[in-house]
């Protein structure tokens, strides 16, 4: 069998000459070959501008990105799960930390991993080109391009080490010597990564400098900032290495080498001024339903998909049933909110209602398209962050659905700052950070309770840390940010079992979970779409107002519970390299962790 790096050489062999005049918008046009050479290119901002736009080509093929990776990776944690967790089969054996070397979703020579490597490798090809041709400077549009390139090779990279740990570093483009190589240590990886971002921030504007960093859909100096600090506490932080969990043995890495950059990058970018909290949580994913790829908000960078591609509301978004008027893809709810997190947050947190969802779009009529909501069960919840309702065009793709990927937002950057500063400087170097987040998540008239009292009552590092955890999973939930955040805390296995005991709870109306209701009574509102719920917050008991009808709210069964997980999380943190990889590999990758 012809090796898979074999074939990912001779595709990416006309990968700079092919794509030039492809853009971002454009991921999967079908690339041309050109006699170009690579000086030509690489010296011109125009052509080079091309070549780099074609990095992110592979991360939008079918069996990339776009279907395989970000609809899996980030699934299960103690908010998220993948919603047929409980039926066994090769989907749920990925979100259940039960993943094989065959699986059969991901077992194809076009896989995200090859897709990444290829992404990589166009990366490889336009560092070399941009710095022996390019006088790529500060301030230049070559410049620019090279920051552009350091940071989505970094991007994938981050993504490939994250999911599988230990991966194979290329750096340079492959040559005939360096068509087979093993794994390398993540710690070497990280290092060059972190490298490579600070070089980048030398090259890169801020957002909204320059007409490339107008648009999120375009790296900026915020995010190279901001994804240098994710590294920086991913890389100090615990993983699973094949002799057990632990932190890097390396002091390069270490929290206290790492931790102090980790913060300036946070403290950069808060002090330009550049991107800033939306004042309303609900803006942030109306904006990214809508498209709206405007700078200078929260979002930092996303990963773009032409409106006929890409699944993150195929995906996570409230279920349609049917077509119906606002879409005609009959999709979404593939995952949604653990049961126990609605009931988790404060009845005046805002996001609550933003990101946990009760109901799904029933089957529209026949004749008129309409469809309204309808509840589901207690064991059946939605992201809310992702709705066909708040889209400003209308899908008709049975496929994909063009919204991009939010890879990246500014709350990011104030909850970064805020963990470094407490490890450093301790809770009162934390407070502003975290008083930021509360006050959007809350209205006004509540802060002095649910802002100030809260806060001033976190006197030690270990109650800051502990809040941060916790408000973490409040602001995050549905982002597929959780998993790798709990990995590197060490709360991984701990965090599944103590979400396994809340259902447990919750399924019983016991401990935490007593005043939970256990019958929903609904109507319709004017629109006859909204549904008007009495019964789901905590308390609501007893009659419902006239005119509404009774819902029975109690299924949580034990086996769907327990499917949060069946796999040992602690020994499963990531996904084994595929079988066909490792059958391509002129012997040279192996699985580790007893796979």
């Amino acid at each position: 069998m012809k090796s898979m790096i074999q074939k990912t050489l001779y595709t990416i062999s006309v990968a700079i000459v092919g794509l030039v005049g492809t853009s971002c918008s454009d991921y999967l046009e079908t690339p041309t070959k050109s006699s170009l050479g690579e000086s030509v290119i690489f010296s011109d901002p125009d052509l080079a501008r091309g070549a780099v736009d074609g990095i992110k080509v592979p991360l939008g093929e079918t069996n990339s990105y776009r279907g395989r990776f970000l609809p899996w990776y980030g699934m299960n944690t103690d908010v998220e799960w993948y919603n047929s967790s409980q039926t066994a089969g090769e989907n749920a054996d990925l979100a259940v930390y039960n993943a094989k070397p065959n699986n059969t979703n991901m077992n194809t020579e076009n896989n995200a991993w090859a897709m990444m490597y290829a992404g990589i490798e166009r990366a490889n090809l336009c560092i070399r080109g941009l710095r022996l041709y390019g006088d790529p400077l500060p301030g230049t549009e070559l410049g620019y391009l090279l920051g552009e390139s350091l940071t989505l090779r970094a991007i994938i990279y981050a993504d490939l080490v994250k999911t599988w740990g230990d991966v194979v570093a290329r750096f340079e483009p492959i040559t005939t010597e360096t068509i087979y190589l093993p794994k390398s240590s993540r710690d070497v990886i990280y290092k060059q990564l972190l490298a490579d971002l600070e070089e980048a921030a030398t090259l890169v504007p801020w957002p909204n400098e320059t007409t490339a960093t107008s648009s999120v859909e375009r790296i900026n100096k915020a995010f190279v900032k901001g994804l240098r600090a994710r590294l920086c506490l991913a890389a100090s932080g615990y993983s699973q290495y094949p002799d057990g969990i632990h932190r890097s043995t390396d002091p390069a890495l270490s929290v206290s080498t790492l931790y102090p950059i980790a913060r300036q990058e946070c403290e950069d970018v808060i002090n330009s001024g550049t991107a800033m909290l939306e004042p309303l949580f609900e803006t942030v994913f109306k904006k990214n339903n809508q498209d709206n790829v405007t700078a200078g908000g929260e979002t930092l960078w996303e990963l773009p998909f032409a409106d006929g591609r890409g699944r993150m509301l195929f995906t996570f978004a409230v279920r349609h049933l049917s077509a119906d008027q606002h879409t005609d893809q009959a999709r979404g709810g593939q995952a949604g909110p653990v049961p126990s997190l609605f009931y988790d947050y404060d009845l005046k947190d805002t996001r609550r209602d933003i990101t946990c969802v009760p109901y799904q779009y029933g089957t529209a009529d026949k004749d008129t398209k309409f469809a309204r909501q309808e509840l589901v069960n207690l064991n059946t919840w939605f992201f809310g962050k992702y709705r066909y309702e708040w889209m400003g065009r209308h899908v008709t793709s049975t496929n994909d659905d063009g919204v991009n990927k939010l890879y990246m937002r500014y709350a990011e950057i104030l909850f970064m700052a805020a963990e470094t500063a407490n490890e450093l400087d301790g809770p009162a170097a934390a407070a502003p950070y975290l008083k930021q987040i509360r006050q959007r998540a809350f209205v006004a008239s509540d802060w002095p309770t649910k802002v100030d009292a809260y806060i001033n009552a976190l006197n030690t590092k270990e109650d800051m840390f502990k809040a941060l955890v916790e408000e973490h999973k409040f602001e995050f939930a549905g982002e597929m940010e959780r998993k790798q955040a709990l990995i590197r805390w060490n709360l991984l296995k701990t965090k599944l079992d103590e979400a396994k005991a809340d259902m447990h709870a919750l399924q019983d109306k016991t401990g935490d979970y007593a005043d939970v209701p256990g019958a929903l009574y609904f109507t319709y509102a004017a629109d006859k779409e909204t549904l008007v719920v009495y019964g789901l917050n905590r308390g609501e008991s007893g009659s419902a107002p006239s005119g509404y009808t009774l819902k029975d709210w109690t299924e949580l069964a034990d086996t769907k519970i327990e499917s949060l997980y069946t796999g040992d999380p602690n020994t499963r943190q990531y996904w084994p390299i595929w079988q066909i990889f490792l059958d391509g590999s002129n012997g040279k990758l192996v699985n580790d962790y007893n796979y």
